[in-house]
């Protein structure tokens, strides 16, 4: 069935109809699914997608959600550069409220920081040269998704000879954090969900250990309910035939080689970190992406003094354990009470991308919310 507007991905009766093919294959077999992207995870409670599905299909909550991975010891390095003279610093804006050990970027903003969110790097660097007097640092945060426009920014920075702009770079990288998902012995998992703008950029082919090394069949699913739930579907039929592959469901923008180009300014301008800190999954090797020597005259790292100290999370919060799919957000002992999206304890209630803030919003209208007794102020 082709399908041309978007409410086509949203019929119910279509929905109800693979629900009812999930349940025949799966039998009472309970599967526990990994539905790794942030944006998954959003569409997963907005539409009731859990609902839906047979109560043995068990959907849990990766780290694909890149402002919920970072570190609270990095976002008190990029507080201590937004606080520094002459500078602009610029972010997107789910990372203005985003809590550091002493407070936030907002809060900073508040005390008298020029802290301003962008929409791209490029308007940063549209900043950079309105205000040559000034320094203007980009806070670069995202996956191999938003990695692509920092690195065209950087190159356009150097072909332009722009000297008063930089890039604390925090560009973080998928496929080492699922490694240390299943290397992990807190989880039994029997399938992922693969997040589709990741594989929009990188392709299908890093995702092909988990099926040969680990044995699990992998979906690279789009965003709309019923790309999700025919990925479950199709992860369902791959365990029922005893196969374990990594299939295609969002055919319509992923491509098996990736985006060949935006690998290519990546690789021009970025390269491996020997590690790097993630919230809950602790030090990961090679996980994240530096700017390459060739672009040091714009790497804020190499031009600022920052703390660079290792922050531990608030005891209270449990964004680690959610992080890595060990429990559902609702089991946290803070949310929905001392942790809010007015009042985020953890970066998991900050984000809209965050498993906790999705559950918060949508996740009192569950009926599955309501077998387990959950309760939203």
């Amino acid at each position: 069935m082709s399908m041309k507007y978007v409410d086509e991905y949203r019929d119910p009766e279509l929905a109800k109809r693979i629900s009812e093919e999930i349940a025949k294959l799966s039998g009472d077999q309970p599967l526990k699914l990994m539905e790794v992207c942030g944006g998954h995870t959003h569409t997963i409670y907005k539409h009731g997608i859990e609902d839906v599905l047979p109560p043995n299909i068990d959907l849990v909550h990766g780290p694909g959600c890149p402002v919920c991975v970072l570190p609270m010891g990095r976002i008190d390095d990029a507080i201590a550069i937004a606080r520094m003279e002459n500078v602009i610093f610029t972010t997107f804006g789910d990372m203005m409220r985003v809590p550091g050990s002493n407070g936030s970027l907002l809060d900073a903003k508040a005390e008298g920081a020029d802290v301003r969110f962008v929409y791209s790097p490029l308007d940063a660097l549209k900043l950079a040269r309105q205000y040559p007097d000034k320094q203007v640092v980009f806070f670069a945060i995202g996956f191999e998704t938003t990695a692509p426009s920092t690195a065209v920014t950087l190159l356009r920075a150097r072909e332009e000879k722009i000297k008063n702009f930089s890039v604390f770079c925090n560009h973080v990288t998928i496929i080492p954090s699922i490694k240390a998902i299943l290397d992990s012995p807190d989880l039994r998992l029997d399938g992922f969900v693969g997040p589709g703008h990741v594989s929009m950029v990188i392709g299908m082919r890093p995702y092909t250990f988990i099926a040969r090394d680990h044995h699990k069949p992998v979906v690279i699913a789009g965003f709309e309910p019923l790309d999700i739930i025919q990925s479950v579907y199709m992860i369902v039929k791959q365990i029922r035939e005893g196969r374990v592959e990594v299939e295609n469901q969002y055919a319509r923008v992923v491509r098996p080689e990736g985006n060949v180009k935006a690998l290519e300014a990546m690789a021009r301008t970025m390269e491996l970190r020997p590690f790097f800190e993630w919230r809950g999954l602790g030090f990961i090797t090679h996980s994240a992406l530096k700017l390459r020597a060739d672009f040091a005259d714009w790497d804020a790292e190499l031009r600022y003094e920052v703390p660079g100290l290792r922050v531990a999370d608030p005891k209270a919060c449990q964004c680690g354990e959610v992080l890595k799919g060990v429990i559902k957000p609702w089991e946290c002992k803070v949310f929905g009470t001392a942790c809010t999206p007015e009042t985020p304890i953890g970066t998991c209630m900050v984000s809209p991308e965050g498993a906790c803030a999705a559950y918060f919003n949508y996740g009192r209208f569950s009926m599955a919310a309501e077998r387990h007794k959950l309760k939203v102020l």
